[in-house]
């Protein structure tokens, strides 16, 4: 029996140091908070006929929540690695937990994936990896393949990071860097769980860019196909083929970003500006039903902002543009691109993190404070001073004007002013406190289509205090 165990230790041995190295390193990051909010109003107008209970009654929320975000990077070798994120825990304390699934006529459905994420929001408030994919540094470029950030890119105004399954190659030459990337937006192809009978109905992109790096900036240029035909085909999947299978539309998009950052002195300037072509194209027998054969698509975007930083004190200043659509033409002059989830300009007006948590306030005719920005034009002044070194106290100044109405009749475009002050204290180099208050004065523009004089603007404000923890 000894002999035995002594054959089997030696065998173990002998496969334990012939194995190949598994992860060799492990390497962690992330980001944790925990916040409390509360907003005074749930409607930016008083009597919104168009929303009832506690929405329309105007009630104050308050409420805490959390998140932690956890980066781990396996490196299996120098040069070689396999990345991943997930978000966990992503509640509000003592809340409703969120369903799985989501009711469709009756029927119940999987629900739809959470903002910026590659989970539900119910797996968000457990656990939702967000990213996975598996990096190659070779000596002709870096490849890399799976769920990864997309809609990123320049400067944050625009930005939508989103988790996307993608295949990248990069390659870096001195100060200049030029990328391709392609990957699927959205896949409804046969397989395992899509039961259909229909074909060629994903949106898919391909995307290449180059930037070029010097001393105090960095300025790029970057263009993206995207083929979207999703909306192709209005019968249900598991219906035959019929004459009108092809009543569907399919949008061919180009979109084209240079964007520029650069350090003059003690002021750090960046602008970035977006330009869509495309074309939306009705197939099958739109002229039987009159409808067009087509919409032409062309929109814009853009800023610039500027940051004077003088030791205590800083003063910046920011504009801000995105196209509307006009109801008057038959072509798509906006709708697609937005200022990004990812730029929060205020605390109220266009903040997604605020949107993601409260919802933020409705006026008539679907106007919102919620983010993005879209349709508008957008001016802020903000100052800061540093009294103590730990220390940053904020406050800024914004406007905002609609570009278009959504309708012929509209009471205005005056979005309104919004005054934010924050105040933020670094307690040790991995943990800071902010504390934050914002006031929103209503323009017009909420009031919609309204005639009848009961839709009178209101204005709303809140406070919002914030423990954030990096590693």
């Amino acid at each position: 029996m000894k002999r035995f165990w002594l054959v089997l230790l030696s065998l173990g041995l002998i496969v334990a140091f012939s194995t190949s190295a598994m992860a060799v390193d492990v390497k962690f990051s992330g980001e944790f908070y925990a916040a409390g909010v509360y907003v005074d109003k749930g409607e930016m107008v008083k009597n919104n006929i168009f929303t009832t209970g506690a929405e329309a009654a105007n009630t104050s929320t308050a409420f805490y929540y959390q998140r932690l975000r956890l980066n781990t990077t396996f490196v299996v070798h120098p040069g070689l690695m396999l990345i991943t994120r997930a978000d966990i825990m992503e509640r509000a304390w003592g809340n409703t937990r969120s369903s799985s699934t989501v009711l469709v006529g009756g029927v119940p459905v999987s629900a739809p994936l959470d903002t910026m994420s590659a989970g539900t929001r119910a797996e968000n408030e457990n656990i939702a990896f967000d990213l996975l994919y598996a990096m190659y540094i070779s000596p002709i470029g870096v490849f890399t393949a799976g769920y990864q950030i997309d809609g990123a890119w320049g400067t944050v105004f625009g930005d939508t990071s989103l988790p996307t399954g993608k295949v990248t190659y990069l390659f870096r030459k001195g100060p200049v860097m030029i990328g391709l990337q392609t990957g699927k937006n959205t896949e409804n192809s046969r397989n395992a769980i899509n039961n259909t009978i229909k074909v060629d109905r994903d949106s898919s992109f391909y995307t290449a860019w180059v930037r070029y790096n010097w001393k105090s900036g960095n300025a790029g240029f970057l263009t993206k196909y995207i083929r979207n035909a999703i909306p192709r085909g209005t019968p249900g999947d598991t219906l035959a083929p019929t004459f009108l299978e092809d009543l569907g539309v399919k949008a061919d998009v180009w979109v084209f970003i240079p964007y520029v950052k650069a350090q003059l002195g003690p002021v750090a300037l960046q602008a970035e500006f977006y330009y869509l072509w495309g074309k939306q194209t009705w197939e099958g027998v739109h002229d039987l039903i009159g409808m067009t054969d087509h919409v032409n698509m062309n929109q814009m975007t853009g800023w610039i902002d500027a940051l004077g930083d003088f030791g205590m004190f800083y003063v910046g200043g920011t504009f801000a543009y995105v196209s509307g659509d006009d109801p008057a033409t038959d072509q798509a002059e906006g709708g697609t691109l937005s200022g990004g989830l990812d730029w929060n300009p205020c605390l109220i007006l266009w903040n997604s993190d605020m949107t993601y948590w409260t919802r933020m306030a409705r006026g008539f005719d679907g106007t919102t404070t919620a983010g993005p920005m879209n349709n508008a034009y957008f001016l802020q002044a903000r100052a800061g001073v540093r009294p103590v070194e730990k220390l940053d106290i904020m406050a800024s100044v914004s406007w905002a004007h609609a570009d278009k109405t959504l309708s012929a009749q509209w009471n205005g475009r005056d979005i309104g002013y919004e005054i934010d002050l924050t105040a933020t204290y670094k307690i040790t180099n991995n943990l800071s406190y902010m504390l934050g208050g914002g006031y929103l004065i209503a323009g017009d523009w909420f009031k919609g289509t309204d005639v009848a004089g009961i839709a009178e603007p209101q204005n709303n404000f809140l406070v919002l205090n914030k423990l954030t923890l990096t590693f």
